[in-house]
């Protein structure tokens, strides 16, 4: 199963996140942009969870 690759900040919706752009994501893939994470004190307002680095994937062809 692969992680879905979110391409906008859940908080803001403004900000785009490409898929080799810096975000964080909580285990059930809430995404946010890192200035969005870091206002939250980096904890998924959706389900509590921590918000950890997105791992980088090139983009698709």
């Amino acid at each position: 199963m692969a992680l879905e690759m979110r391409d906008r900040c859940e908080r803001c919706t403004t900000a785009a996140l490409p898929y080799d752009a810096p975000a964080r994501i909580c285990s059930y893939e809430c995404t946010f942009c890192v200035p969005c994470a870091a206002a939250m004190g980096d904890v998924c307002p959706n389900c509590g969870g921590e918000l950890v680095a997105r791992p980088h994937r090139t983009v698709p062809a």
